[in-house]
């Protein structure tokens, strides 16, 4: 998609030199997925300590999948 947006040059400059992202195009890209993740690690924040678990691990650790029956 093509888009016109008009963001200062000195700020993509300075982008693109601590990135060293090739083009404008791949330092946009960098940044709207740096954006994302940190979105989503944000709101997986949210949950810690919400979530109740019950998980026996000793009886995980024993188990063996690959016992033929």
């Amino acid at each position: 998609m093509r888009t016109t947006i008009n963001i200062p040059e000195d700020l993509i400059r300075e982008a693109m030199r601590v990135t060293k992202a090739p083009t404008k195009t791949a330092l946009i890209k960098n940044a709207l997925n740096n954006i994302i993740q940190k979105n989503k690690i944000k709101c997986l924040r949210n949950y810690k300590g919400k979530i109740d678990i019950e998980i026996d691990l000793n009886s995980m650790r024993d188990r063996n999948e690959f016992t033929s029956r």
